[in-house]
């Protein structure tokens, strides 16, 4: 099992392939990457506080319990949402590029605001 430290590397590492493969045009990695990055961010959190994060409902929760700790609960939900389209995006490849250039927006802004909580 990853580490805390691991888990947060994935993140940024994650988060930097997303922002190279939108670039380079691959809307599909760059969806999985961006998603991926939001979920190793999820699981570091919960790591570092011993909860359970081995399974999307898993992380839908730690969401849930960490936007409550938020000072814009309802903006964390609606991050998670969108970036959880991304991870759809790379299964179903129906987003538009511009819908994947705010959906790694969104996810960039989801980590920063995971961080503060943390």
């Amino acid at each position: 099992m990853a580490t805390v430290e691991r888990h947060t590397e994935i993140s940024a590492d994650f988060l930097h392939h997303a922002e190279n493969m939108f670039r380079a045009g691959d809307l599909l990695q760059a969806s999985e990457k961006a998603w991926g990055a939001a979920a190793h961010c999820l699981k570091s959190i919960a790591e570092r506080r011993g909860w359970s994060h081995g399974s999307h409902g898993a992380l839908s929760i730690i969401v849930l319990r960490l936007a409550d700790e938020s000072d814009d609960p309802r903006r964390v939900r609606n991050l998670y949402r969108s970036v959880g389209m991304l991870h759809t995006n790379f299964y179903e490849d129906w987003l538009s590029e511009k819908s994947v250039e705010w959906g790694i927006d969104d996810a960039k802004e989801l980590i920063e605001r995971l961080t503060r909580i943390g």
